[in-house]
């Protein structure tokens, strides 16, 4: 069997009606044939229909022929040397919030967000992808110090830095929220929905994490 390229999975789906762009990947959404199982060679991210800057996708159909790459679970690195170890602020990077101190309303699970996202990148960086080639995300959130609940809006915050925050009808980056300050150009522009849950659990299994991520990623 010839196994086809990911250049060659791409051309062929270009002469779809209703076509987007999603990591590189065609999609259709709408359309009669959206409902035909995937083609050897592609990923087909489900959206709503005449959404053009949804969170995430409904689903993803993967045809066989796919080559897939998968992380363990990550979490934020230990970066804020002046926190004390095994607390939630030793997870907030300094190269982003220097002195690790949070400003403009970021919250402590929304830098950690950001800094798991950030390790994310680079471990994908390491397989030789990017954050465009992700199809699928799970995410572990822990309540913050004093908190009843988890905090998915900080979660959601850092997310749209690196992830859907690329208008599919019109290609341009659209501004996004980093705590309470005014929208800006997000860290990553990057047009890829994975699907994706993320759900509130007990206790994650390094000391001070508040978010840990795995993802799913096709070549």
């Amino acid at each position: 069997m010839i196994r086809p390229s990911r250049r060659t999975a791409r051309t062929a789906l270009v002469g779809l009606a209703t076509l987007g762009l999603v990591g590189g990947v065609a999609f259709q959404v709408g359309a009669e044939s959206a409902t035909e199982p995937p083609r050897p060679g592609e990923v087909r991210p489900y959206l709503t229909a005449g959404a053009t800057n949804p969170l995430i996708a409904n689903g993803v159909a993967i045809g066989r022929d796919v080559e897939l790459y998968k992380t363990s679970g990550l979490g934020p690195a230990a970066l804020n040397t002046a926190a004390t170890p095994g607390t939630p602020k030793a997870y907030v990077d300094p190269a982003m919030f220097p002195g690790g101190k949070l400003h403009g309303g970021v919250t402590i699970t929304e830098a950690q967000g950001l800094n798991v996202l950030a390790r994310i990148g680079e471990n994908l960086a390491a397989a030789g992808l990017t954050y465009s080639d992700v199809h699928t995300m799970r995410v572990f959130l822990a309540n913050p110090p004093g908190k009843a609940t988890a905090d998915f809006d900080g979660w959601n915050r850092a997310y749209r830095q690196y992830f859907a925050n690329v208008d599919l009808g019109t290609g341009q980056t659209v501004p996004v929220v980093m705590g309470t300050r005014p929208a800006a150009p997000p860290l990553v522009a990057n047009a890829a929905r994975p699907s994706r849950f993320a759900l509130e659990i007990a206790t994650l299994p390094v000391a001070g994490w508040l978010v840990e991520v795995e993802v799913d990623a096709h070549y």
